[in-house]
């Protein structure tokens, strides 16, 4: 099947009407919440959806690949597979069996003198089943540089709790793509011996935790770093959130792309205002 060429900013930006694929409006939930994120991203990556093994790019993408990228968005897989797919088709493979996989210092055919590091992340749909994979590239050298310090201007640094680890990598993958860093992990108690190691601008915490839910969490946690923002995300209301005695934001699950840029970009604001005092 062929497409137009063409670079959305999101999955409702382009008329898929041209294709079998039908209005975003009834695609899967984490298919156009990843296709958003994808087509957002400031760096290279792809996704692979459905049992028809669709390939979406992003425009980094295309803009690395250049002839090397097929000449739509989304399409059925040809008969060969984009260069970075078939370049680690283990990681690929594995990612497809629900196991996030990276694929380290590959060559490209069309970046022969740049080897890149692949990130394989497996997506799962309502089902609970693997529906897609997100594979997203780095350049070696840029993975390689030492790791930025904690007053960075390039974004802020985030602890991410989440006992769902398919649900931790990807939200850490998306606050990468947004040009954050991002630490996650299961467990309060591995959420508080990061805290403790180091310092951090955001808590992004699941309100139900193991041993511990997000809000006591986050209460411990202000009580050494008071200035540390905090957005909770939660699949069951906000029950757990009234009448705290702390500033948050919440999230209700599922959430869209542009909640969470309007949440992280509040936190910023926030956290310049203080500074700025």
């Amino acid at each position: 099947m062929s497409f137009p060429g063409l670079s959305p900013r999101s999955s409702t930006s382009y008329d898929w009407s041209a294709s079998d694929l039908g209005s975003p409006a009834g695609w899967p939930h984490a298919l156009r919440l990843c296709a958003d994120v994808l087509f957002n991203a400031p760096v290279p990556g792809l996704l692979v959806w459905g049992p028809e093994s669709r390939v979406f790019y992003n425009d980094a993408y295309a803009v690395l690949a250049g002839d090397g990228a097929s000449r739509a968005p989304g399409g059925k897989v040809p008969p060969l597979w984009p260069a970075p797919l078939a370049a680690a088709r283990d990681a690929l493979a594995q990612a497809r069996a629900g196991d996030p996989a990276i694929a380290s210092g590959h060559t490209l055919p069309f970046a022969a003198t740049q080897p890149y590091d692949m990130a394989f992340t497996p997506l799962r749909g309502a089902d609970g089943n693997v529906a897609g994979v997100l594979c997203m590239l780095a350049p070696v050298a840029a993975a390689a540089l030492p790791e930025t310090q904690g007053d960075s201007a390039s974004g802020l640094r985030i602890l991410v709790v989440e006992d769902n680890l398919d649900s931790q990598y990807l939200v850490c993958e998306m606050l990468r793509a947004f040009g954050h860093e991002a630490d996650g992990v299961a467990h309060p108690d591995d959420a508080l011996a990061h805290l403790a190691a180091q310092r951090y601008d955001l808590l992004f915490s699941d309100v139900s935790l193991p041993g511990m839910s997000g809000v006591d969490l986050a209460r411990k946690a202000l009580q050494d770093a008071p200035a540390m923002r905090v957005i909770f995300a939660s699949g069951y209301g906000d029950t757990m959130l009234r009448h705290l005695d702390f500033p948050f934001l919440s999230l209700q699950k599922p959430y869209e792309l542009d909640q969470l840029q309007d949440a992280l970009s509040k936190v910023e604001q926030q956290l310049r205002s203080r500074a700025a005092q």
